[in-house]
Protein backbone atom coordinates (compact mmCIF):
# COMPACT_ATOMS: atom_id res chain seq x y z
CA UNK A 1 0.00 0.00 0.00
CA UNK A 2 1.35 3.56 -0.81
CA UNK A 3 2.22 5.89 2.23
CA UNK A 4 1.64 9.51 2.41
CA UNK A 5 3.76 12.05 3.97
CA UNK A 6 1.03 14.82 6.06
CA UNK A 7 2.77 18.11 7.53
CA UNK A 8 1.00 21.01 9.25
CA UNK A 9 1.33 23.74 7.61
CA UNK A 10 -1.03 26.20 9.47
CA UNK A 11 -2.09 26.35 13.23
CA UNK A 12 -5.73 25.32 14.49
CA UNK A 13 -6.29 28.62 16.38
CA UNK A 14 -9.95 29.70 15.02
CA UNK A 15 -10.31 26.05 14.11
CA UNK A 16 -13.43 24.36 15.45
CA UNK A 17 -13.05 21.10 17.84
CA UNK A 18 -13.54 18.70 15.80
CA UNK A 19 -11.10 20.16 13.41
CA UNK A 20 -8.88 19.66 16.54
CA UNK A 21 -9.28 16.73 17.01
CA UNK A 22 -8.96 15.14 13.45
CA UNK A 23 -5.35 16.58 13.48
CA UNK A 24 -4.58 14.97 16.54
CA UNK A 25 -6.29 11.84 15.12
CA UNK A 26 -3.70 12.39 12.65
CA UNK A 27 -0.89 12.43 14.80
CA UNK A 28 -0.28 16.35 14.08
CA UNK A 29 0.35 18.55 17.31
CA UNK A 30 2.67 21.46 15.96
CA UNK A 31 3.31 23.41 12.64
CA UNK A 32 5.94 21.78 10.64
CA UNK A 33 5.43 18.82 12.40
CA UNK A 34 5.00 15.62 9.71
CA UNK A 35 3.96 12.38 9.70
CA UNK A 36 3.77 9.35 7.58
CA UNK A 37 0.29 7.19 7.14
CA UNK A 38 -0.92 5.00 4.66
CA UNK A 39 -2.67 5.38 2.38
CA UNK A 40 -6.45 4.02 3.83
CA UNK A 41 -9.83 5.34 3.40
CA UNK A 42 -9.82 6.76 6.71
CA UNK A 43 -6.77 8.52 6.27
CA UNK A 44 -7.75 10.34 3.09
CA UNK A 45 -10.99 11.31 4.60
CA UNK A 46 -9.22 12.58 7.57
CA UNK A 47 -6.97 14.55 5.08
CA UNK A 48 -9.64 15.98 3.57
CA UNK A 49 -11.01 17.15 6.41
CA UNK A 50 -8.19 19.44 7.64
CA UNK A 51 -6.88 19.78 3.93
CA UNK A 52 -6.34 23.99 3.90
CA UNK A 53 -4.43 23.15 7.34
CA UNK A 54 -1.85 20.43 6.15
CA UNK A 55 0.32 19.53 2.49
CA UNK A 56 0.55 16.01 1.79
CA UNK A 57 2.79 14.24 -0.42
CA UNK A 58 3.04 11.07 -1.78
CA UNK A 59 6.17 8.59 -0.02
CA UNK A 60 7.39 5.64 -1.86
Amino acid sequence: MAKVKITQVKGLVGGTKRQAATMRTLGLRKIGQSVVREDRPEVLGAIRAVAHLVKVEEVD
